[in-house]
């Protein structure tokens, strides 16, 4: 599961878990509650769009973050390599120390 998908569930049971308590018989008697459901129910659509909007926009920025780093694999190689070999060094010899 995403985290945008995580996101919007982690919504969904916070707007089940208001609807819950507002739908309560107990509160049917106070005049605001009717409003007051109202105005949860269009903020939490506005939130779900924004959400949505984000996860977006995350999700473009990761591709060109990818495409971006794709393309300085293809154009350097060679500093990739060396920093891989770099890494790989250091690995082996912290690994070799134990």
């Amino acid at each position: 599961m995403s985290a945008s998908q995580n996101l919007e569930a982690a919504a969904e049971d916070i707007a089940s878990d208001v609807r819950g308590v507002l739908a309560s018989k107990d509160l049917d008697s106070v005049p605001h509650i009717k409003a007051l459901r109202q105005r949860i129910d269009t903020k939490l659509a506005i939130a779900r769009e924004l959400a949505a909007e984000k996860s977006k926009l995350a999700a473009k920025k990761a591709r060109e973050a990818a495409t971006s780093a794709n393309a300085y694999a293809h154009d350097e190689p060679w500093q990739i390599a060396g920093a891989a070999l770099a890494v790989g060094v250091l690995v082996g010899l912290l690994l070799g120390r134990r």
